[in-house]
């Protein structure tokens, strides 16, 4: 089949049925030049899923009405910088938040701005923010009305209202669209279970016999709160798909309404003024029996054809994804026809797991073989998130190294819940599988390097090492390529949180203990440079200022660089005049050079941007412990 020819015929068809009447000339215009350009890659990803429907007409018909009709809402103004390659600036800097954790709502939430911009952020991901279940929500995942947001964080008024403010601040703003699964309260939901057999084919609804073949293949995201992917709802007599939670339903994909639907939901994101969409869990959103149901063919088929719709109403918007998953896979989910974006969970695991071994051999072999990623796209670096941290390395990397993949994981499970002597963290174990004893770990950056362990034991020396682990973290992160993401508090040196063992709805999620409600006490203690936290707020924004005043952190040539020793890590970033040089110590001993750093800079003088110092570099022999470097030269 000419899928170019069809897809032409097609779009003939159909731009004969909408209604354009309401358009005015010049957004009539527009409107059909992006359909014209935008419908083959869509028809493209669609035809593969759809293209045996009966009813595939009448779906794209419904779209592509909703297309037009978008065209005409009103957006809150947009940021003044219209730089299309912005993603590559080293002015970027984000930080992700919880509405109510850093501001009590999203009116309030607006007063935070001038403390993002003395920060030094341009990016900011608003945790998830619609109406969701009372009680545990997943953190707000769970989805009841992608329309309404949360009655105590304020209203789409208020949320367009801060759009406009970051945007006159020159801040992008960031959404989660979490398209893989609603709440069970939403209204789809709701008429799946009173019988409404049009709704009931928006999900996976099955016999007890066939859901026990699908969990056969299927892995289990959280083994503690229940076992398999489905649960039982008795007022239908079927067996629902639920991957996270019981009270999240997966979307049935299959049936080409639901992404009308759910395309129809992300217009609506983006009315609110958004200009990055965080695809969540996005792996998982195409199911086929007899496979993990994860990663599969159709699942890319599905995101690119939600990419070609953004491309189609509002090309200035990006994708992020969150594929938390095999490194070889993460890197699929990337492209400029997928996702422009994409966190990096390989490298954020492995600076951990570098952490804790003090060598860096795997962090080396899992980056030369996954960093590098398409030129019009870009990481999202983070060493922490709301999240919990999994070691998502590749077990034939681990392997060559002589690492025993399942071992080496139990110990830094261990390690990183102070179950293992000598352990300087203070994390907390999520989701431990009783089965395979696998489980994740959570914790704010300052308690999983140790500040919190050395401030309870009284040891300046340990929290000497704990600080200098916060700046060698942050050293690697602000100079990769990509943008670097913060974590709420994590600017400000904020500990575990265990007061949401108290909460019921929230003490079986250990997730919370770095979820920590920001107190005007947390920001305070952040302006005291005698304390850690104040240390640590000063090292931060130091660093990020030095980045944003170097164009050499926006270079787009990265050549990672072996030195002599296991324990350290370096990278050089250039362009045809500059280089800058990384280099980290990850261990608490002083490590040897067995030549100069010269040869990598091609001079003998260099400065370093963190300390400003000038180095003789000739005679630099020795890299300080848990130390790190930005050489320029």
């Amino acid at each position: 089949m000419n899928i170019s020819f069809e897809a032409q015929k097609t779009l003939k068809r159909i731009i004969a049925e909408l209604n354009l009447s309401h358009l005015k000339p010049k957004q009539k215009s527009d409107f059909l030049t992006r359909i014209e350009q935008g419908f083959e890659p869509l028809f493209t990803q669609l035809f593969p899923l759809y293209g045996e429907r009966y009813d595939l007409h009448f779906h794209l018909a419904t779209l592509f009405q909703a297309f037009a009709d978008f065209s005409t809402k009103r957006r809150p103004a947009k940021i003044k910088d219209s730089d299309p390659n912005w993603i590559k600036s080293n002015k970027n800097v984000g930080i992700a938040v919880y509405v109510d954790q850093i501001a009590d709502d999203l009116s309030s939430l607006i007063d935070k701005v001038p403390y993002f911009k003395e920060l030094g952020v341009n990016y900011v991901h608003l945790m998830p923010l619609y109406l969701a279940p009372e009680g545990n929500s997943d953190g707000g995942y769970a989805i009841s009305d992608y329309r309404t947001v949360s009655p105590n964080l304020g209203t789409n008024k208020d949320l367009k209202e801060l759009a406009a403010a970051l945007h006159k601040n020159g801040i992008r703003m960031v959404l989660d669209f979490v398209f893989n699964h609603t709440s069970d309260e939403h209204e789809w939901a709701l008429e799946a279970k009173k019988g409404n057999l049009e709704y009931q084919d928006y999900y996976y609804l099955m016999s007890g016999q066939e859901a026990n073949e699908f969990n056969q293949t299927v892995r289990e995201i959280f083994p503690q709160v229940r076992r398999g992917s489905f649960t039982y709802m008795p007022e239908m007599d079927q067996h629902v798909w639920t991957t996270f939670n019981s009270f999240q339903w997966d979307l049935n994909y299959k049936n080409p309404a639901v992404f009308v639907a759910v395309v129809e939901e992300m217009l609506h994101l983006i009315l609110n003024g958004c200009d990055v969409l965080r695809l969540d869990a996005l792996a998982f959103v195409w199911k086929e029996k007899w496979t993990v149901c994860e990663n599969l063919t159709k699942a890319h088929n599905l995101i690119k054809a939600f990419k070609a719709c953004l491309d189609i109403a509002a090309p200035e918007v990006v994708f992020k994804s969150e594929a938390i998953v095999h490194p070889d896979e993460v890197n699929k989910y990337i492209g400029s026809d997928e996702c422009t974006l994409s966190y990096n969970p390989l490298v954020m695991a492995l600076l951990w797991e570098s952490l804790a071994t003090r060598k860096t051999p795997l962090l080396y072999s899992s980056m030369e073989r996954s960093f590098t990623i398409p030129n019009d796209t870009a990481w999202i670096n983070y060493i922490r998130c709301h999240d919990d941290i999994g070691w998502l390395w590749d077990d034939e990397v681990s392997g060559r190294l002589g690492i025993n993949g399942y071992d080496h994981r139990l110990f830094l499970n261990q390690f990183y819940t102070g179950q293992f002597e000598g352990s300087f963290a203070a994390g907390v174990p999520f989701q431990a599988n009783p089965t395979t004893g696998d489980c994740r770990v959570c914790g704010t950056l300052a308690s999983l390097v140790g500040v919190e362990s050395a401030i309870n034991s009284g040891n300046e020396l340990l929290l000497e090492h704990a600080l200098r682990r916060i700046k060698l973290l942050n050293g690697i992160n602000f100079a990769l390529p990509g943008i670097p993401l913060l974590y709420q508090g994590d600017d400000l040196g904020v500990l575990n949180d265990d007061t949401y063992l108290q909460d019921p709805d929230k003490k079986e999620d250990s997730r919370w203990v770095q979820r920590k409600k920001l107190t005007e006490s947390d920001f305070t203690m952040a302006l005291d440079a005698s304390t850690p936290q104040g240390k640590i707020a000063q090292l931060v924004r130091g660093m990020i200022k030095v980045r944003q005043e170097n164009t050499i952190f926006a270079a787009d040539e990265f050549e990672l660089i072996h030195l002599n020793s296991e324990h350290l890590f370096g990278f050089i970033r250039k362009t045809d005049d500059q280089r800058l040089l990384t280099i980290a110590n990850f261990s608490e001993h002083p490590i040897f050079l067995d030549g100069p750093l010269s040869r990598y800079l091609h001079c003998n003088q260099a400065k370093d941007l963190i300390t400003n110092e000038v180095v003789d570099l000739p005679n630099l022999n020795i890299i300080e412990p848990l130390a790190v470097h930005w050489f320029i030269n």
